[in-house]
Protein backbone atom coordinates (compact mmCIF):
# COMPACT_ATOMS: atom_id res chain seq x y z
CA UNK A 1 0.00 0.00 0.00
CA UNK A 2 2.73 2.44 -0.92
CA UNK A 3 2.67 5.54 -3.03
CA UNK A 4 6.24 6.84 -3.22
CA UNK A 5 6.53 8.34 0.26
CA UNK A 6 2.98 7.75 1.57
CA UNK A 7 2.07 4.69 3.63
CA UNK A 8 -1.52 3.91 4.65
CA UNK A 9 -2.10 1.47 7.46
CA UNK A 10 -5.38 0.35 9.04
CA UNK A 11 -5.21 -0.45 12.74
CA UNK A 12 -7.87 -2.00 14.99
CA UNK A 13 -8.53 0.07 18.09
CA UNK A 14 -9.24 -2.65 20.69
CA UNK A 15 -9.61 0.02 23.35
CA UNK A 16 -12.85 1.01 21.67
CA UNK A 17 -14.95 -2.16 21.62
CA UNK A 18 -18.73 -1.95 21.69
CA UNK A 19 -21.21 -4.33 23.39
CA UNK A 20 -21.38 -6.50 20.25
CA UNK A 21 -17.58 -6.98 20.40
CA UNK A 22 -16.92 -4.77 17.38
CA UNK A 23 -13.86 -2.47 17.34
CA UNK A 24 -13.27 0.90 15.72
CA UNK A 25 -10.92 0.83 12.73
CA UNK A 26 -8.36 3.64 12.48
CA UNK A 27 -6.43 4.77 9.44
CA UNK A 28 -2.83 5.91 9.89
CA UNK A 29 -1.14 7.94 7.14
CA UNK A 30 2.67 8.10 7.28
CA UNK A 31 4.63 10.56 5.17
CA UNK A 32 8.34 11.31 5.64
CA UNK A 33 8.34 9.75 9.13
CA UNK A 34 5.37 11.88 10.24
CA UNK A 35 2.05 10.29 11.16
CA UNK A 36 -1.60 11.28 11.23
CA UNK A 37 -4.28 8.92 12.53
CA UNK A 38 -8.05 9.17 12.26
CA UNK A 39 -11.13 7.03 12.84
CA UNK A 40 -12.57 5.61 9.60
CA UNK A 41 -16.03 5.33 11.17
CA UNK A 42 -16.02 1.58 10.34
CA UNK A 43 -16.57 -1.13 12.96
CA UNK A 44 -15.06 -4.63 12.53
CA UNK A 45 -14.96 -7.88 14.43
CA UNK A 46 -11.27 -8.40 15.45
CA UNK A 47 -11.67 -12.16 14.76
CA UNK A 48 -12.27 -11.41 11.08
CA UNK A 49 -9.57 -8.72 10.63
CA UNK A 50 -6.53 -9.73 8.56
CA UNK A 51 -3.78 -7.31 9.60
CA UNK A 52 -1.30 -8.50 6.95
CA UNK A 53 -3.82 -8.26 4.12
CA UNK A 54 -5.30 -5.06 5.56
CA UNK A 55 -8.87 -6.26 5.01
CA UNK A 56 -11.65 -8.28 6.64
CA UNK A 57 -12.15 -11.93 5.69
CA UNK A 58 -15.28 -13.29 3.96
CA UNK A 59 -16.45 -14.60 7.32
CA UNK A 60 -17.34 -10.99 8.16
CA UNK A 61 -20.99 -10.66 7.03
CA UNK A 62 -20.37 -7.09 5.92
CA UNK A 63 -16.99 -7.83 4.29
CA UNK A 64 -17.75 -6.47 0.80
CA UNK A 65 -18.88 -3.07 2.05
CA UNK A 66 -16.03 -2.70 4.60
CA UNK A 67 -13.27 -3.68 2.16
CA UNK A 68 -14.70 -1.41 -0.54
CA UNK A 69 -14.75 1.50 1.94
CA UNK A 70 -11.13 0.86 2.92
CA UNK A 71 -10.12 0.89 -0.73
CA UNK A 72 -12.11 4.08 -1.30
CA UNK A 73 -10.27 5.86 1.59
CA UNK A 74 -6.92 4.75 0.15
CA UNK A 75 -7.72 5.89 -3.39
CA UNK A 76 -8.97 9.24 -2.10
CA UNK A 77 -5.75 9.89 -0.13
CA UNK A 78 -3.49 8.91 -3.04
CA UNK A 79 -5.52 11.05 -5.44
CA UNK A 80 -5.18 14.07 -3.14
CA UNK A 81 -1.38 13.60 -3.11
CA UNK A 82 -1.35 13.27 -6.91
CA UNK A 83 -3.42 16.44 -7.43
CA UNK A 84 -1.11 18.34 -5.04
CA UNK A 85 1.89 17.24 -7.08
CA UNK A 86 0.28 18.40 -10.31
CA UNK A 87 -0.81 21.75 -8.80
CA UNK A 88 2.55 22.43 -7.14
CA UNK A 89 1.01 22.47 -3.64
CA UNK A 90 3.53 21.25 -0.98
CA UNK A 91 2.82 17.54 -0.47
CA UNK A 92 2.75 17.74 3.33
CA UNK A 93 0.93 15.45 5.72
CA UNK A 94 -1.14 18.29 7.23
CA UNK A 95 -2.20 19.45 3.77
CA UNK A 96 -3.22 15.91 2.68
CA UNK A 97 -5.09 15.25 5.93
CA UNK A 98 -6.89 18.62 5.86
CA UNK A 99 -7.94 18.10 2.25
CA UNK A 100 -9.23 14.61 3.08
CA UNK A 101 -11.23 15.99 6.00
CA UNK A 102 -12.50 18.92 3.93
CA UNK A 103 -10.63 21.52 6.01
CA UNK A 104 -9.55 24.41 3.73
CA UNK A 105 -5.78 24.58 3.30
CA UNK A 106 -4.18 27.86 4.28
CA UNK A 107 -1.81 29.11 1.64
CA UNK A 108 1.71 28.60 2.94
CA UNK A 109 3.26 31.85 4.10
CA UNK A 110 6.91 32.74 3.67
CA UNK A 111 8.98 34.99 5.90
CA UNK A 112 10.19 37.49 3.31
CA UNK A 113 6.79 38.02 1.69
CA UNK A 114 5.25 38.24 5.17
CA UNK A 115 7.87 40.84 6.15
CA UNK A 116 7.30 42.86 2.96
CA UNK A 117 3.55 42.91 3.58
CA UNK A 118 4.21 44.35 7.03
CA UNK A 119 6.56 47.01 5.63
CA UNK A 120 4.07 48.16 3.00
CA UNK A 121 1.43 48.33 5.74
CA UNK A 122 3.54 50.58 7.99
CA UNK A 123 4.50 52.78 5.03
CA UNK A 124 0.97 54.21 5.20
CA UNK A 125 1.57 55.13 8.86
CA UNK A 126 4.54 57.39 8.08
CA UNK A 127 3.77 60.84 9.38
CA UNK A 128 0.77 59.54 11.34
CA UNK A 129 2.20 57.06 13.81
CA UNK A 130 5.81 56.49 12.77
CA UNK A 131 8.65 58.57 11.38
CA UNK A 132 10.08 58.26 7.86
CA UNK A 133 13.50 57.17 9.19
CA UNK A 134 11.88 54.42 11.31
CA UNK A 135 10.13 53.12 8.18
CA UNK A 136 13.45 53.22 6.27
CA UNK A 137 15.13 51.14 8.98
CA UNK A 138 12.46 48.45 8.48
CA UNK A 139 13.09 48.58 4.71
CA UNK A 140 16.84 47.97 5.25
CA UNK A 141 16.08 44.93 7.42
CA UNK A 142 14.12 43.55 4.43
CA UNK A 143 17.21 43.91 2.20
CA UNK A 144 19.37 42.06 4.74
CA UNK A 145 16.75 39.32 5.13
CA UNK A 146 16.48 38.76 1.37
CA UNK A 147 20.27 38.61 0.95
CA UNK A 148 20.60 36.22 3.91
CA UNK A 149 17.97 33.77 2.57
CA UNK A 150 19.78 33.67 -0.81
CA UNK A 151 23.15 33.21 0.94
CA UNK A 152 22.06 30.56 3.44
CA UNK A 153 19.38 28.56 1.61
CA UNK A 154 19.99 29.46 -2.07
CA UNK A 155 16.27 30.31 -2.25
CA UNK A 156 14.24 33.45 -2.80
CA UNK A 157 12.13 32.92 0.35
CA UNK A 158 11.79 30.66 3.39
CA UNK A 159 8.59 29.05 4.81
CA UNK A 160 7.29 30.54 8.07
CA UNK A 161 6.43 27.06 9.35
CA UNK A 162 10.08 25.98 9.14
CA UNK A 163 11.44 28.87 11.18
CA UNK A 164 13.39 28.00 14.30
CA UNK A 165 15.86 29.61 16.66
CA UNK A 166 18.62 28.37 14.37
CA UNK A 167 17.36 30.76 11.68
CA UNK A 168 18.10 33.78 13.93
CA UNK A 169 21.48 32.39 14.99
CA UNK A 170 22.48 31.94 11.34
CA UNK A 171 21.14 35.41 10.48
CA UNK A 172 23.20 36.90 13.35
CA UNK A 173 26.30 35.04 12.08
CA UNK A 174 25.70 36.21 8.51
CA UNK A 175 25.30 39.89 9.49
CA UNK A 176 28.48 39.71 11.59
CA UNK A 177 30.73 37.84 9.17
CA UNK A 178 29.42 38.77 5.72
CA UNK A 179 28.20 42.31 6.42
CA UNK A 180 30.55 43.32 9.28
CA UNK A 181 27.63 44.74 11.27
CA UNK A 182 28.13 45.46 14.97
CA UNK A 183 26.17 43.51 17.59
CA UNK A 184 24.19 46.56 18.77
CA UNK A 185 22.84 47.03 15.21
CA UNK A 186 22.25 43.27 14.73
CA UNK A 187 20.10 43.26 17.87
CA UNK A 188 17.99 46.08 16.42
CA UNK A 189 17.68 44.27 13.04
CA UNK A 190 16.46 41.08 14.74
CA UNK A 191 14.09 43.08 16.95
CA UNK A 192 12.51 44.62 13.82
CA UNK A 193 12.35 41.25 12.05
CA UNK A 194 10.40 39.76 14.97
CA UNK A 195 7.56 42.32 14.78
CA UNK A 196 5.84 40.84 11.66
CA UNK A 197 6.37 37.31 13.05
CA UNK A 198 4.18 38.23 16.01
CA UNK A 199 1.58 39.45 13.53
CA UNK A 200 1.73 36.17 11.57
CA UNK A 201 0.90 34.34 14.83
CA UNK A 202 -2.12 36.57 15.45
CA UNK A 203 -3.29 35.91 11.87
CA UNK A 204 -3.01 32.16 12.35
CA UNK A 205 -0.13 31.45 9.94
CA UNK A 206 1.96 30.26 12.89
CA UNK A 207 0.80 28.42 16.01
CA UNK A 208 3.60 29.76 18.17
CA UNK A 209 6.56 32.12 18.11
CA UNK A 210 9.57 30.14 16.78
CA UNK A 211 11.85 32.80 18.27
CA UNK A 212 10.31 32.83 21.76
CA UNK A 213 13.54 31.64 23.42
CA UNK A 214 15.73 34.12 21.56
CA UNK A 215 17.93 36.27 23.77
CA UNK A 216 19.70 39.22 22.17
CA UNK A 217 23.46 38.96 22.51
CA UNK A 218 25.13 41.28 24.97
CA UNK A 219 27.54 43.91 23.68
CA UNK A 220 29.76 46.36 25.44
CA UNK A 221 29.01 49.85 24.30
CA UNK A 222 31.65 52.33 25.26
CA UNK A 223 30.20 55.63 26.40
CA UNK A 224 32.37 58.52 25.23
CA UNK A 225 32.07 61.80 27.07
CA UNK A 226 34.38 64.70 27.86
CA UNK A 227 35.96 65.06 31.28
CA UNK A 228 35.68 68.36 33.18
CA UNK A 229 39.20 69.23 31.97
CA UNK A 230 38.49 68.43 28.31
CA UNK A 231 35.24 70.40 28.36
CA UNK A 232 37.15 73.35 29.85
CA UNK A 233 39.77 73.14 27.06
CA UNK A 234 37.05 73.33 24.36
CA UNK A 235 35.30 76.19 26.20
CA UNK A 236 38.50 78.25 26.54
CA UNK A 237 39.96 77.64 23.07
CA UNK A 238 39.75 80.22 20.29
CA UNK A 239 39.24 78.90 16.78
CA UNK A 240 40.17 81.02 13.79
CA UNK A 241 37.82 79.80 11.05
CA UNK A 242 34.42 81.18 11.99
CA UNK A 243 32.70 77.85 11.13
CA UNK A 244 34.67 76.14 13.91
CA UNK A 245 33.70 78.90 16.34
CA UNK A 246 30.01 78.27 15.60
CA UNK A 247 30.44 74.51 16.12
CA UNK A 248 32.31 75.21 19.37
CA UNK A 249 29.39 77.31 20.66
CA UNK A 250 26.69 74.85 19.60
CA UNK A 251 28.61 71.88 21.01
CA UNK A 252 29.12 73.63 24.38
CA UNK A 253 25.43 74.58 24.38
CA UNK A 254 24.52 70.88 24.03
CA UNK A 255 27.01 69.92 26.74
CA UNK A 256 24.96 72.10 29.13
CA UNK A 257 21.47 71.17 27.88
CA UNK A 258 21.84 67.56 26.70
CA UNK A 259 19.95 68.25 23.47
CA UNK A 260 20.42 65.67 20.73
CA UNK A 261 21.25 66.92 17.21
CA UNK A 262 17.62 66.97 16.04
CA UNK A 263 16.40 68.92 19.05
CA UNK A 264 19.25 71.43 18.75
CA UNK A 265 18.64 71.89 15.01
CA UNK A 266 14.89 72.38 15.52
CA UNK A 267 15.09 74.57 18.64
CA UNK A 268 12.73 77.48 18.13
CA UNK A 269 12.34 80.70 20.07
CA UNK A 270 8.90 79.50 21.22
CA UNK A 271 10.60 76.50 22.91
CA UNK A 272 12.32 78.84 25.36
CA UNK A 273 9.87 79.71 28.12
CA UNK A 274 10.04 81.25 31.57
CA UNK A 275 9.40 78.58 34.20
CA UNK A 276 7.81 78.67 37.66
CA UNK A 277 11.23 79.58 39.10
CA UNK A 278 11.61 82.65 36.81
CA UNK A 279 14.40 80.80 34.98
CA UNK A 280 14.41 80.14 31.26
CA UNK A 281 13.50 76.55 30.37
CA UNK A 282 13.60 74.59 27.11
CA UNK A 283 10.19 73.01 26.56
CA UNK A 284 9.92 70.65 23.60
CA UNK A 285 9.23 67.10 22.42
CA UNK A 286 12.11 64.69 21.88
CA UNK A 287 12.21 63.74 18.18
CA UNK A 288 13.25 60.16 18.92
CA UNK A 289 10.75 59.18 21.62
CA UNK A 290 8.13 61.96 21.34
CA UNK A 291 8.54 62.46 25.11
CA UNK A 292 8.08 65.97 26.45
CA UNK A 293 11.34 67.38 27.83
CA UNK A 294 11.82 70.33 30.17
CA UNK A 295 15.38 71.53 30.69
CA UNK A 296 16.36 74.49 32.87
CA UNK A 297 18.84 76.65 30.93
CA UNK A 298 22.17 76.92 32.76
CA UNK A 299 24.02 80.29 32.50
CA UNK A 300 26.62 78.96 30.00
CA UNK A 301 23.85 77.72 27.69
CA UNK A 302 21.88 80.99 28.08
CA UNK A 303 24.97 82.99 27.05
CA UNK A 304 25.14 81.04 23.77
CA UNK A 305 21.39 81.45 23.12
CA UNK A 306 21.75 85.25 23.60
CA UNK A 307 24.63 85.28 21.13
CA UNK A 308 22.66 83.48 18.39
CA UNK A 309 19.12 84.75 18.81
CA UNK A 310 19.15 86.28 15.36
CA UNK A 311 16.75 84.12 13.43
CA UNK A 312 13.07 84.94 13.54
CA UNK A 313 12.08 81.33 14.17
CA UNK A 314 14.98 78.93 14.84
CA UNK A 315 17.59 79.79 17.47
CA UNK A 316 20.66 78.40 15.68
CA UNK A 317 21.97 78.46 12.09
CA UNK A 318 21.17 75.38 10.00
CA UNK A 319 23.91 72.73 9.75
CA UNK A 320 23.85 69.07 8.77
CA UNK A 321 24.84 66.47 11.35
CA UNK A 322 27.62 65.20 9.03
CA UNK A 323 29.13 68.70 8.70
CA UNK A 324 28.82 69.23 12.44
CA UNK A 325 30.72 65.99 13.17
CA UNK A 326 33.36 66.70 10.52
CA UNK A 327 34.10 70.12 12.10
CA UNK A 328 34.15 68.56 15.58
CA UNK A 329 36.89 66.23 14.34
CA UNK A 330 38.96 69.30 13.46
CA UNK A 331 38.30 70.80 16.91
CA UNK A 332 39.45 67.53 18.57
CA UNK A 333 42.67 67.59 16.50
CA UNK A 334 43.40 71.26 17.32
CA UNK A 335 42.70 70.81 21.05
CA UNK A 336 44.63 67.48 21.08
CA UNK A 337 41.66 65.67 22.65
CA UNK A 338 42.25 62.04 21.75
CA UNK A 339 38.63 60.93 21.55
CA UNK A 340 36.21 60.30 18.70
CA UNK A 341 33.98 63.28 19.37
CA UNK A 342 30.58 63.58 17.68
CA UNK A 343 27.54 65.71 18.42
CA UNK A 344 26.22 62.88 20.60
CA UNK A 345 29.29 63.23 22.86
CA UNK A 346 27.78 66.53 24.09
CA UNK A 347 24.65 64.72 25.30
CA UNK A 348 26.77 62.11 27.12
CA UNK A 349 28.94 64.87 28.61
CA UNK A 350 25.84 66.62 29.93
CA UNK A 351 24.69 63.37 31.59
CA UNK A 352 28.06 62.38 32.96
CA UNK A 353 30.36 65.33 33.58
CA UNK A 354 27.82 68.12 34.06
CA UNK A 355 25.08 66.29 35.97
CA UNK A 356 26.08 62.94 37.50
CA UNK A 357 29.59 64.11 38.37
CA UNK A 358 28.07 67.04 40.23
CA UNK A 359 25.89 64.68 42.29
CA UNK A 360 22.61 65.29 40.42
CA UNK A 361 20.46 62.18 41.20
CA UNK A 362 20.10 59.69 38.41
CA UNK A 363 16.30 59.90 38.14
CA UNK A 364 16.63 63.66 37.50
CA UNK A 365 19.33 62.99 34.87
CA UNK A 366 16.98 60.47 33.23
CA UNK A 367 14.15 63.03 33.23
CA UNK A 368 16.31 65.83 31.80
CA UNK A 369 17.55 63.62 28.99
CA UNK A 370 14.05 62.39 28.17
CA UNK A 371 15.14 58.76 28.47
CA UNK A 372 12.40 56.16 28.24
CA UNK A 373 13.94 54.12 31.05
CA UNK A 374 16.68 54.30 33.68
CA UNK A 375 18.84 51.58 32.11
CA UNK A 376 19.85 53.97 29.34
CA UNK A 377 20.91 56.56 31.93
CA UNK A 378 22.87 53.98 33.92
CA UNK A 379 25.11 53.28 30.90
CA UNK A 380 26.66 56.73 31.36
CA UNK A 381 26.91 56.24 35.08
CA UNK A 382 29.59 53.52 35.37
CA UNK A 383 32.57 55.60 34.31
CA UNK A 384 31.52 58.55 36.45
CA UNK A 385 31.41 56.27 39.49
CA UNK A 386 34.95 55.10 38.65
CA UNK A 387 36.15 58.70 38.45
CA UNK A 388 34.48 59.54 41.76
CA UNK A 389 36.05 56.46 43.41
CA UNK A 390 39.46 57.46 42.06
CA UNK A 391 39.13 61.00 43.42
CA UNK A 392 37.92 59.84 46.82
CA UNK A 393 40.89 57.42 46.99
CA UNK A 394 43.28 60.29 46.18
CA UNK A 395 41.77 62.31 49.05
CA UNK A 396 42.07 59.26 51.31
CA UNK A 397 45.75 58.85 50.39
CA UNK A 398 46.39 62.43 51.45
CA UNK A 399 44.51 61.93 54.72
CA UNK A 400 46.34 58.67 55.49
CA UNK A 401 49.63 60.40 54.63
CA UNK A 402 48.96 62.96 57.33
CA UNK A 403 48.35 60.33 60.04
Amino acid sequence: MHNEKITILYIINTAKTNQRGLCALNCRITLNKKRKQFNTGLLVNPKYWESKLQKVTILEPNHKYINAQLERIEVKIYNIALVFQLQGIPCKLDNIFNEYKGIPIRKEEYILSCYRKYVSRIQKLVGIEIKQNTYEKFVYVGYHLEAFIKWQFKKSDYPLKELSLRFLDDFDYYLKTEKSIKQITINKIIQRLRTPIKQAISEGYLDRDPFILYKSKKFHKEVIFLTTEELKIIEESTFTPQRLGIIQDLFIFCCYTGLAYNEMAHLKIKNIQIGFDNMNWIQMKREKTQRQISIPILPKAQKIIDKYLIEDNYVFPALSNQKFNAYLKEIATITKIDKRITHHTARKTFASTVLLYNDVPMEIVSELLGHSNMTITQESYGKVVQKKVSEEMQKLKLRIGRI
